[in-house]
């Protein structure tokens, strides 16, 4: 099979065949008329990910985030850059093809990064409103509770609260990724607080003036509203990670690995 085969099928099974005229979800590396040795799903193509392709003698990896820094993966500014010539060389030299899947994952049917999610946290049966994946009701529980809970979920050493860890909560919103900056209206993410009564806003990234400060303003208040920060890679990497099992049936035998691209950061 050919990576143009692979894309199709995939775009074929989540979108119905519908292609954006513009859209993010590129050939990064590698060219369409690769045959495919095998395949590597992952939140973003790092080196050790790459490496690990190799190890596994997979050409194509499925990544859901850019290759090359910027969102639209432009080179043109990198040209004389060092850290993008040796990361090119690695690609190259080993043939790897880097497709990203982005827009279309997350306008399939149903998204497929939250459905990831959703079963890394056993949270299937638990939407608020079922057409939307952005709010949750839980068992009673308290903000600290269930930050562990996401930590031991989600694997992470650390989590970052915004209000009181010993406030009740079960009514939960979760913004994935870039999400929780609002999907270009700013106010969006604290209207959903509002509007659907939610006790904790889960996040990606974080903006400290919008969502951050509604939060911490109406926990100084009084008021029943916390956030828990888990960041864009840990709240995403899980669709990557299901989406190893999606693939099964159109990769017609070709093995298909799941590698964790993990957090970039060190606690300290």
């Amino acid at each position: 099979m050919k990576v143009q085969d692979v894309i199709d099928r995939i775009l074929d099974k989540s979108c119905g065949g519908r292609k954006l005229e513009q859209t993010c979800d590129v050939l990064a590396s590698g060219s369409p008329d690769m045959e495919v040795t095998g395949i590597v799903t992952t939140f973003t193509a790092t080196v050790d990910v790459i490496r690990e392709a190799i190890a596994a003698k997979a050409n194509l990896i499925v990544t859901h985030e850019p290759t090359y820094f910027t969102g639209a993966d432009k080179v043109d500014w990198l040209r004389d850059d060092p850290v993008y010539a040796a990361k090119k060389k690695l690609i190259e030299d080993n043939g790897i093809a880097i497709w990203r899947f982005h827009d279309h994952m997350h306008m399939a049917e149903s998204d497929l990064i939250y459905d990831g999610l959703m079963r890394e946290l056993g949270w299937e049966d638990k939407k608020l409103d079922p057409p939307s994946p952005w709010t949750y009701v839980i068992e009673p529980t308290t903000v600290g509770e269930l930050a562990e809970f996401f930590k031991a979920k989600l694997g992470m050493s650390v989590v970052r609260i915004v209000g009181k860890p010993e406030s009740p909560c079960s009514r939960i919103g979760i913004l994935v990724g870039g999400g929780s900056l609002g999907l270009g209206r700013e106010e969006m993410p604290m209207e959903l607080m509002r509007d659907k009564e939610l006790d904790v806003m889960v996040c990606g990234d974080i903006t400290e003036w919008t969502l951050c400060a509604y939060v911490n303003d109406a926990s100084m208040l009084g008021m029943n509203k916390a956030m828990i920060v888990v960041g864009h890679e840990r709240t995403e990497e899980w669709g990557m990670k299901h989406l190893a099992e999606w693939l099964l049936p159109i990769a017609e035998g070709l093995p298909v690995k799941f590698v964790d691209a993990k957090e970039p950061f060190v606690y300290r």
